[in-house]
């Protein structure tokens, strides 16, 4: 094969990699507005998401409201928009958490070895064997329930998965050849651990962390679900869920809000499993 033959062959099967899959293009509109959503709320919606008309209680989808209306009065579809940045904002939090804190632990373990990487290790296994959830809920439950604090205790659940892959990682990147060039050649560990291993061994983390941000949207709705997020008039996805699963009468409470949060999620995992082929 000649070099011209090889440059085409090449740039072709870039450009394959790089095609972007109908249902990737349709995931990433959605979380376009979802995000548009929790940004400016006010752009989407005009009325009210707290204050309602009772008048105008329990009416089904319709033009003038396209989620119905609850038992108050409300716009539905005004306090799933409006609950939207609480949701997106937690989810957000939580993945922060993990990706730094989690990061961080599989980053020294994979990187420095020994007794260092025994005992991070350890820790992580300790995390591991205790379900993420149950997890979750012990930790808010000692910080108190706040949407902030179940933010924080799903962003804990998740170190363990981020400090496991990331030591896996590392491993493998301080085995490749140019990191050993890089030492041959007089540098510092510390150089190579910021300038060599931790930009290649970040892109798994970097596709877990879009996965465990779908992933942490549903467990922050579950435990608002559950009560553990903020009380009412908070809308938080899962809270409408919550209290619309009292009016089952009228179904739309439930299954406007829990459709949002089940596409959401979809379309993230959808964005995951696409960026960890194209990596």
């Amino acid at each position: 094969m000649s070099a011209t033959s090889f440059s085409i062959a090449l740039a072709t099967g870039r450009a394959a990699r790089l095609q972007v899959p109908p249902t990737v293009i349709l995931s990433l509109a959605v979380i376009a507005l979802v995000i548009a959503w929790s940004l400016a709320p006010g752009l989407f919606t005009g009325q009210d998401p707290v204050n309602g008309i009772p008048a105008q209680k329990l009416l089904g989808p319709s033009a003038a409201h396209w989620f119905g209306t609850d038992h108050l009065g409300r716009d539905l579809y005004t306090r799933v928009v409006y609950g939207t940045a609480s949701s997106v904002t937690s989810a957000l939090i939580a993945v922060v958490i993990g990706l730094v804190a989690g990061g961080l632990i599989g980053l020294l373990a994979g990187f420095l070895g020994g007794w260092t990487d025994i005992l991070l290790a350890r820790l992580v296994d300790i995390l591991l064997a205790i379900p993420s959830f149950l997890l979750a809920i012990v930790i808010v439950t000692a910080l108190g329930f706040d949407t902030v604090n179940t933010a924080i205790a799903t962003g804990v659940s998740a170190v363990a998965v981020f400090a496991r892959v990331m030591r896996a990682e590392v491993i493998k990147t301080r085995q490749a050849a140019f990191v050993e060039a890089s030492f041959l050649q007089g540098g510092s560990r510390w150089y190579i651990l910021l300038f060599h291993v931790l930009p290649n061994a970040s892109r798994s983390v970097l596709t877990l962390a879009v996965l465990q941000f779908g992933l942490s949207i549903l467990v922050i709705a579950s435990l608002a679900f559950l009560g553990y997020g903020d009380p009412p008039p908070a809308s938080d996805w899962g809270l409408l869920i919550s209290i619309g699963k009292n009016y089952l009468k009228w179904p739309w409470l439930v299954y406007a809000p829990a459709l949002v949060t089940v596409v959401t999620v979809l379309s993230v995992n959808r964005i995951s499993r696409w960026l960890r082929k194209t990596d």
